[in-house]
C-alpha cells in the first residue's frame, strides 16, 4: 500500500511539472517557435508544437497512470536531451548565468532519472494500468 502511495506521488509530482508547462507551450506558441528558431531548430512551429503536446499529453498519462512505462521513457529521454540543448555551455562569460544554466542540466538530468526509475518501477496500483 505504501508503495503505490509513493508512486502516486511520484506520478502527480512529475505531472505537476509536464502539465503546466505543456500548456503554457500551447499557449504560447508564437514564443515558443521564436525559442526554437533561435535555438536553429528546423521547422520551428513544429517542435513547437510538438514539445507542447509532448508535455501536456506525456504529463497527463504519467498522472494517470497511463502507458506510464513507455511515456516515462519517452519523457525522460526528452528531459535529458532538452537539459543539453538548453542549459549545456550556456551562460557566457556571466558566472552567475553559467552557474544557473548548470543547475539546470544537472536538474533535467535527475527528472530524466527520476522518470527512469517510474518506468521501471510502474504506475501503482492507483492508475490506469494498474502495474
Amino acid at each position: 500500500m505504501f508503495r503505490n502511495l509513493l508512486l502516486l506521488a511520484a506520478r502527480i509530482l512529475i505531472a505537476v511539472l509536464f502539465v503546466p508547462s505543456g500548456i503554457h507551450t500551447l499557449s504560447n506558441i508564437a514564443s515558443t517557435t521564436t525559442y526554437f528558431g533561435g535555438l536553429g531548430f528546423p521547422l520551428p512551429i513544429l517542435v513547437a508544437w510538438g514539445v507542447g503536446l509532448l508535455e501536456f499529453v506525456g504529463g497527463a498519462s504519467v498522472l494517470l497512470g497511463f502507458q506510464t512505462r513507455p511515456v516515462a521513457i519517452l519523457l525522460g529521454a526528452f528531459s535529458f536531451a532538452a537539459g543539453f540543448i538548453g542549459h549545456y555551455g550556456h551562460g557566457g562569460t556571466d558566472p552567475v548565468l553559467v552557474t544557473m544554466h548548470a543547475q539546470a542540466l544537472m536538474k533535467d538530468i535527475a527528472i530524466a532519472g527520476g522518470l527512469l526509475a517510474l518506468s521501471a518501477a510502474g504506475p501503482g496500483a492507483f492508475s490506469v494500468d494498474r502495474a
